[in-house]
């Protein structure tokens, strides 16, 4: 094992090579790494909140709030299905979770049934043929209507994965650099932004639903009946966004909903000069509305943000393009924030912010501060331990272990990956294996040249027995790193990182770089002895 292979130096020279360029971005200042050719390596340790200082919030998916939006629709859907093949019905409604309707004629009972279990809902996912609601006949004319258990369970967990999707989508708009988004249980997402200490600012951007929907203003309700309480079915009165605005009453089912739109972006008015809105939908919901507009010339509708009106306009003609301008009262940063929200998609439910926390920079300066002491502290540990037992060869296995954290950095900034506190921890760590794994082969060697071999042969045997014991060990840290990166938080997987990539870079450094080193000094010396015996 021994013989200097043409393979093995070449490696050798390779990944001393790659461990220097990759590592030295992150020991240059920022101008001088800006001033370098654009084939250098620029890139840097991106450091986790715990170091750098950021934002850490907490949010839960209110499931219970998309459930009861989606009961809401399936009785406006009931209604629009039963009206259109002019099927009789009464005591519409939804309580407990259950839609409950009475046909009045028992002759359309079949019909109804087989109307409701054809139109409402929609495929069940992981289910050939299933669909996701169920209809009941109860008998005297009553149906039952309700979602099966796997839907509610499969909206939910779809819920949170589009919620971390938008999410994602809406920090990096911001600019914000590698941000940690991650579910935690089964509908909370946890937001670790590191780099950005105004909370606040990413809150009014994740916490926004910006669920836009297009609604027909119903004019035939006056203000009085709205006061009196007298809201016809299908109908529903929706306060303005802007203070002082007077709540209207608009048709429960949107015409068109933001989920079609292809851009949204900041504009300015050309008559009036104030900051506008410019949207445009493409595909489906561009014919959408065209033909809502189209069919709706001379009457009111809403643009509705969550719940709440930004401007009512009257369609005074036809729009077939797809695109339009969202007025409101808006300043050139809100116009713009509002457009970045509707770009990035609406929140397919709302977010509740469970919890908050900032780390300031100074704290994450202490914390890198803290942790590169311990890591040469524990590094200068290791080396006087391993010159001291085995002089040359720990001298050796010195030098490797300088190799293997330029490797393990090197890696790290290359892939972009993030180094937190616990990282620091798994990379001391990954030292330590390594050292190891040169106390076994030098032990192996020393057993060998007790017994009478020669030196040459001492060395040999020593790396060949103890690579079954090296190997034992690395795949046994490999499978426990595994474990934690799939179950662990955010601390827990970059330590269960950085300790992946030391277990590689350990084997070839401890193995690769220590045998490297001993057969050259072998050709050069030509010993007698070995030097630990």
């Amino acid at each position: 094992m021994l013989t200097l292979s043409r393979w093995k130096v070449t490696a050798v020279i390779l990944s001393v090579i790659f461990g220097i360029v990759f590592t030295l971005p992150n020991l240059l200042p920022q101008k001088t790494l800006d001033a370098l050719p654009g084939w250098v390596p620029h890139q840097k340790l991106n450091l986790g909140l715990d170091l750098q200082g950021g934002s850490y919030l907490l949010y839960e998916v209110d499931t219970d709030a998309l459930r009861k939006e989606r009961l809401t629709n399936m009785v406006e859907d009931v209604r629009t299905t039963l009206r259109n093949d002019q099927i009789e019905f009464g005591e519409l409604g939804e309580s407990g979770g259950i839609v409950r309707v009475r046909i009045t004629d028992p002759a359309k009972m079949d019909q109804a049934v087989s109307l409701l279990r054809r139109s409402i809902g929609g495929p069940l996912a992981g289910a050939i043929g299933g669909r996701d609601t169920s209809v009941s006949n109860k008998g005297d004319g009553r149906l039952e209507l309700s979602f099966v258990p796997e839907a509610a369970k499969a909206d939910a967990a779809k819920a949170v994965d589009q919620s971390i999707e938008t999410i994602r989508r809406r920090i990096d708009a911001l600019g914000t650099k590698e941000p940690t988004i991650t579910r935690q249980g089964s509908n909370r997402i946890v937001i670790q932004a590191a780099g950005e200490s105004d909370p606040a600012r990413l809150q009014a951007v994740i916490g926004q639903t910006a669920k836009l929907t297009f609604q027909m203003v119903d004019e035939t309700v006056s203000q009085e009946d709205m006061i009196a309480g007298r809201i016809p079915p299908g109908v529903v009165v929706i306060p303005g966004t802007q203070p002082g605005a007077p709540p209207i009453p608009v048709a429960k089912r949107a015409l068109v909903t933001g989920e079609d739109l292809v851009t949204a972006n900041q504009e300015f008015d050309n008559q009036s000069g104030q900051a506008v809105v410019a949207f445009r939908f493409g595909g489906s919901g561009a014919r959408k509305f065209g033909d809502a507009t189209t069919r709706n010339v001379g009457k009111r509708f809403a643009i509705v943000l969550d719940g709440k009106y930004i401007s009512d306009p009257r369609i005074n003609q036809p729009l077939p393009g797809g695109s339009g301008i969202i007025t409101g009262n808006f300043t050139p940063e809100s116009a713009a924030e509002l457009a970045l929200l509707l770009r990035s998609g609406a929140l397919p439910a709302k977010l509740n912010l469970e919890e908050q926390r900032t780390v300031g920079a100074e704290l994450g300066a202490d914390a890198v501060k803290a942790g590169a002491i311990s890591l040469a502290i524990g590094a200068a540990a290791m080396f006087v331990f391993i010159i001291l037992a085995y002089g040359l060869f720990g001298i050796f296995a010195a030098l490797a272990l300088v190799v293997n954290v330029l490797l393990i950095i090197g890696i790290m900034s290359m892939t972009q990956a993030t180094l937190t506190f616990p990282g620091i921890a798994g990379l001391i760590l990954t030292l330590a294996v390594a050292v190891d794994a040169n106390v076994l082969i030098y032990e192996r060697m020393r057993d060998e040249a007790a017994a009478g071999r020669s030196p040459m042969s001492a060395a040999d045997t020593g790396f060949r027995r103890a690579m079954v014991s090296i190997m034992d060990a690395n795949i046994t840290s490999l499978i426990s790193a595994a474990i934690m990166f799939g179950f662990g938080s955010g601390p827990i997987k970059g330590f269960a990182w950085t300790l992946s990539i030391g277990v590689f870079t350990s084997v070839f450094t401890a193995i690769i770089i220590t045998q490297v080193l001993i057969g050259w000094w072998f050709k050069a010396a030509k010993p007698k002895k070995l030097p630990i015996a």
